[in-house]
C-alpha cells in the first residue's frame, strides 16, 4: 500500500472517530439538559392514572416555570396576589383565601371543583353573563366573589400563569375519567327548609374543629400564605355573590369534601340534610357584599333557584330562595318556561 492511501485512509479513520465522539458528546448534553427524552413512558392503565403533580411532573423550561408561577398562585394566593403581596398592585384579591381552599389539592381532586380537564370545556354559555365567556373570564368570576377582590388583566403574567397550571392539568386526561373531575356530585335535595339551627348543632360536630368556634378558620404558621382551614363567614371570606353562598352549591361541596380528609366524593361522611342544614348556617352569617349584584343574570330564568339575592323571574320569597324548600322553584320554572334546574 502506498504512503498516500494510507494517508488518506487515517484521514477517514480520524474523521469517522471525530464524528463519533462529537455525536456522543451531543448525546450526553442532551441526557443532561432533558432526561425525560430518554425515559422509558410507563404504560399506565385507566384506573392508575391520576392528575399530574408540581411535585413529580413538572416539566423543564419556560413552561416549567410559568405552570410553577400558576400553582404558586393558586395554592399561596394572599401571598402572591392577594392582601400579602409586597407589590401594591399585584393585590388583586380582596380576602386572604387561597384559589386550593375550595378547589382542593390544588385543583387535583375529583368532586371538589377540579381543573383537570376544565380547560377543555371553554368557550362555554355561562346564565349569569348570559353569554360564552372564556376560561380567563371564568377566573375572573372568582377573582370577584370568591376571592372577594378585582379582576386580573387577561394578558397579564398571573392569568397567562394560572391558566397555564389548568391547561397542564388538562392535558392527557384518559377519557374514561374526565367526568369524574367535572363539578360536584350530586345532591338529592332534601324537601324541607335548609334551619341554620340544625346546621348549627352539624357544624358544632363536624366542622368547629377545623374552622373554629367563630367560623374564622386556622392560620397558616407563615400567615403571608394565609389559611390552613378558611373562614367560612365574616369579612375575610367569599362575597355573598359567589356561587359558595347559595346554599345548593355550597351543600354539595360539603357533602362530598367535608370533613376535610375524612369524605370524598365516593365515600361521603355526611348526609344530604346534614350537608344541606350545615350550609344554611354557614351562609346565614354576614360576608362581604359584591357591588352591583343585580346585574347578575341578565336573563333572570337562567338564575339557579337558591341564589339568595334578587331579582328573580318568580314570586317567591327572598327567604325561600335562600333556605326552601327548592322543590316548588324548581317546579315552577319547568311548568312556567320549560327549564330543568338542579340548584
Amino acid at each position: 500500500m502506498d504512503t498516500s492511501r494510507l494517508l488518506s485512509r487515517l484521514s477517514a479513520l480520524a474523521v469517522t472517530i471525530s464524528l463519533l465522539v462529537s455525536g456522543l458528546f451531543i448525546l450526553l448534553l442532551l441526557v443532561v439538559a432533558q432526561p425525560q427524552l430518554f425515559e422509558e413512558e410507563a404504560v399506565v392503565s385507566v384506573s392508575e392514572w391520576v392528575p399530574r403533580s408540581v411535585d413529580s411532573d413538572l416539566p423543564r423550561g419556560k413552561k416549567g416555570n410559568r405552570i410553577k408561577l400558576g400553582y404558586l398562585l393558586i395554592s399561596e394566593s394572599s401571598k402572591w396576589m392577594g392582601p400579602q403581596a409586597l407589590i401594591e398592585d399585584q393585590r388583586y384579591a380582596g380576602n386572604n383565601l387561597a384559589c386550593k381552599n375550595c378547589h382542593l389539592e390544588n385543583g387535583r381532586q375529583a368532586g371538589a371543583g377540579s381543573w383537570v380537564g376544565v380547560t377543555k370545556r371553554f368557550p362555554q354559555f355561562r346564565g349569569r353573563e348570559n353569554k360564552i365567556g372564556t376560561i380567563e373570564e371564568r377566573i375572573n368570576g372568582c377573582m370577584e366573589r370568591s376571592m372577594n377582590g378585582r379582576a386580573l388583566p387577561i394578558d397579564s403574567r398571573e392569568m397567562k400563569a394560572i391558566v397555564a397550571y389548568m391547561e397542564w392539568l388538562s392535558e392527557d386526561v384518559p377519557e374514561e375519567r374526565v367526568a369524574e373531575f367535572k363539578g360536584y356530585p350530586k345532591l338529592d335535595i332534601p324537601e324541607m327548609v335548609a334551619d341554620p339551627m340544625i346546621g348549627k348543632s352539624v357544624y358544632e360536630a363536624e366542622c368547629q374543629l377545623c374552622h373554629g368556634a367563630d367560623g374564622q378558620g386556622i392560620p397558616l404558621a407563615d400567615t403571608t400564605k394565609g389559611y390552613q382551614y378558611p373562614p367560612l363567614w365574616g369579612q375575610d371570606t367569599y362575597n355573598q355573590g359567589a356561587g359558595m353562598h347559595r346554599v345548593l352549591t355550597a351543600a354539595q361541596f360539603i357533602k362530598y369534601n367535608m370533613p376535610y380528609l375524612q369524605a370524598d366524593a365516593d365515600n361521603p361522611k355526611l348526609s344530604d340534610e346534614e350537608a344541606y342544614h350545615v350550609a344554611a348556617y354557614i351562609n346565614s352569617f354576614d360576608r362581604p357584599m359584591k357591588s352591583n349584584p343585580e346585574r347578575d343574570f341578565p336573563d333572570l330564568k337562567l338564575k339557579p333557584v337558591s341564589t339568595p339575592y334578587g331579582p328573580w323571574e318568580d314570586d317567591f320569597s327572598p327567604e325561600q330562595h335562600k333556605y326552601g324548600p327548592f322543590q316548588p322553584i324548581i317546579a315552577y320554572y319547568k311548568e312556567t318556561f320549560g327549564i330543568k334546574k338542579s340548584k
